[in-house]
C-alpha cells in the first residue's frame, strides 16, 4: 500500500461485478446491486440484525436521550434517542485487512473461516 486511500463507490462495485460475471449485463448487474442494498436497507430499517459470514453482521443500536451543549451558545439542548446502523465485521475481513490484503485474495470456506 502507498498510503493513499481509495474509495469504491456504487458504481465502482457495478463496473467490477459487471467485468467479472461477464454473462451479465451492466443493467442486470446494477439491478443486483440495488436490489441487495434495498433488502438490507428495509430489514435494517425494521430492526432486523444481517450476518453475511465471513463479512461482517449489521445491526441497529440505540443511542439514548442526553443533553449536549449547543457549541455557539454554549445552551444546553436535549438530543432525542437515536437508532443507528452499526457494522461490526467479521473475524475473516479483519484479519484480511489486518495483513493489509484486499479481502478477495482472503481464502475463504463456506463458514467464513480462513482456510490457510
Amino acid at each position: 500500500m502507498d498510503g493513499t486511500k481509495e474509495g469504491m463507490t456504487r458504481s465502482d462495485l457495478v463496473g467490477q461485478l459487471a467485468e467479472q460475471f461477464d454473462k451479465l449485463t451492466h443493467r442486470d448487474t446494477e439491478f443486483a446491486v440495488k436490489t441487495i442494498i434495498d433488502a438490507m436497507s428495509d430489514a435494517l430499517a425494521r430492526g432486523h440484525r444481517i450476518e453475511i459470514r465471513g463479512f461482517g453482521s449489521f445491526s441497529i443500536n440505540r443511542r439514548p436521550p442526553r443533553v449536549g451543549r449547543n457549541p455557539r451558545s454554549g445552551e444546553q439542548v436535549v438530543v432525542p434517542e437515536k437508532l443507528v446502523p452499526h457494522f461490526k465485521p467479521g473475524k475473516a475481513l479483519r484479519e484480511a485487512v489486518d495483513a493489509n490484503l484486499p479481502a478477495d485474495e482472503a481464502v475463504l470456506d463456506v463458514t467464513g473461516r480462513s482456510a490457510s
